[in-house]
């Protein structure tokens, strides 16, 4: 099974075009949540996620928008964001926002393998650093967990008592570009497909990945898109300059 992933989208609906125009051939879609905020176009980036499948874990910024959470942890920008986007969105798709599952999720067809936003122990844990992920390989009831939440594509993987972190390996910064990571059986794994709409690992391209569960490989990539009209939406939207700004650094 071939399985697009596609995770912190962001309402950045230029991104996330991009992307699926990018993919290649899939069998299911798995989104790991943050679906909106930031971006200036929720409504359309909801509708574009449900055509794509029913398998989705929600994101702070779901909750946060369609009223779960609050917003005491969120900065100012976020949270202006936050309240822009519930004013905007239609009263389905703030249900549906409600009702989208918290992680960590499975498949009846894939026992080795669990979704989630932050991490399987906290839906809202950022797992950064080596240091971060230790616990939640050696705690996890799977091999494999495909995570979102930090907007860095890599992951991490534990062997034996050793643990190291994975990035990509890319080489240019305007053109389309994939790496492959070969996993192994006999190793635990945490993998983020990065941001589809707000990268922050300094590569302002839209990230996803692929996962080959017959062939045990992920392949991340990273597409150009349209990054001046999805600014021009924000700064339309009189959201905070620097949620569009930072669009073209990837920061």
């Amino acid at each position: 099974m071939r399985i697009l992933l596609i995770s912190d989208i962001h309402s950045n609906l230029e991104s996330l075009d991009a992307c699926l125009a990018a993919a290649p051939a899939y069998d299911l879609v798995v989104n790991l949540g943050d679906i909106v905020g930031y971006g200036g176009n929720p409504n359309e980036v909801i509708a574009r996620a449900q055509s794509l499948g029913s398998v989705f874990v929600r994101g702070n910024h779901d909750k946060a928008v369609s009223g779960l959470m609050d917003l005491e942890e969120f900065n100012p920008a976020a949270g202006l964001a936050t309240i822009w986007t519930r004013d905007q969105l239609t009263r389905a798709n703030l249900e549906w926002l409600r009702s989208l599952p918290q992680g960590p999720l499975q498949l009846e067809q894939l026992p080795e393998v669990q979704f989630v936003h932050g991490s399987a122990a906290d839906e809202d844990e950022y797992m950064i650093s080596v240091a971060d992920a230790i616990a939640p390989l050696v705690t996890s009831p799977v091999p494999v967990t495909f995570f979102g939440h930090t907007h860095i594509q890599g992951g991490f993987a534990l062997h034996g008592q050793i643990s190291e972190a994975y990035r990509p390996g890319f080489r240019t910064v305007g053109q389309p570009e994939s790496s492959d990571w070969p996993l192994r059986k006999d190793r635990r794994y945490l993998v983020n497909p990065g941001s589809v709409g707000q990268p922050r690992d300094g590569d302002w391209r839209a990230a996803f990945a692929m996962f080959d569960s017959d062939a045990w490989i992920v392949s991340f990539y990273r597409v150009p898109y349209n990054v001046r009209v999805a600014q021009e939406k924000i700064l339309a939207a009189n959201l905070p300059p620097r949620l569009a700004t930072r669009l073209a650094t990837g920061r």
